[in-house]
């Protein structure tokens, strides 16, 4: 075999695995399940999240996008956010261990955190929130992995990946509570103008 014909065999073989990595991709991509969540307005109290009009503890995407409103409220009203924490977390709700965790997630300022998580949100426009306030969720082909829970992701706009939650079903009732959300937590880009080298 001449050393053009070895070249030529290793080129169709890397174009073949590209072609099945890009199929992969696609697949993956076909069968990730994305819904946008969309609020009246944003709840400040617990009887205001529940009186949205998209409130469904029997919809778990929206539980999913209700844990972004419901810590973005901590920064202004501690024992507020707690409760609406409460709402979504059902028969089991936030322990102490939660709470000091929340504490110390905001304790430095960065309530832009949960702002991120809106569309139409970047670091450059301060991740600011303007109506109509929409929170993505996706739902990707493993989430359900694990019976009885699932996985979801949101995308926030100050971060390259996706961020998650884990949500719990009560067979009982249909209901889907919030078992995990400290992923969503996580530090993001900060706004410009905070950057000193924006």
């Amino acid at each position: 075999m001449s050393l053009s014909d070895i070249i030529k065999k290793k080129a169709a073989e890397m174009l073949g695995k590209g072609l099945q990595n890009t199929a992969k991709d696609l697949q993956k991509k076909a069968s990730e399940k994305k819904t946008m969540i969309s609020l009246a307005y944003l709840p400040n109290t617990a009887e205001e999240l529940k009186s949205l009009p998209a409130f469904s503890l029997k919809n778990e995407y929206v539980v999913a996008a209700l844990t972004v409103t419901a810590l973005m409220v901590y920064p202004e009203n501690r024992a507020a956010c707690f409760e609406m924490m409460n709402v979504l977390k059902g028969p089991e709700p936030l322990s102490e261990r939660d709470k000091q965790f929340i504490n110390d997630r905001f304790m430095d300022g960065k309530d832009y955190v949960m702002r991120s998580y809106f569309e139409g949100t970047s670091p450059e426009n301060n991740y600011a929130i303007s109506a109509p306030y929409q929170i993505e969720v996706t739902e990707l082909p493993n989430s359900r992995e694990n019976e009885g829970y699932v996985r979801l992701f949101l995308k926030s706009s100050g971060a390259d990946s996706l961020r998650y939650v884990v949500l719990r079903n009560k067979p009982s009732t249909g209901e889907w509570f919030l078992w995990e959300f400290q992923g969503i937590t996580m530090d993001i880009r900060i706004p410009k103008e905070q950057d000193k080298w924006a």
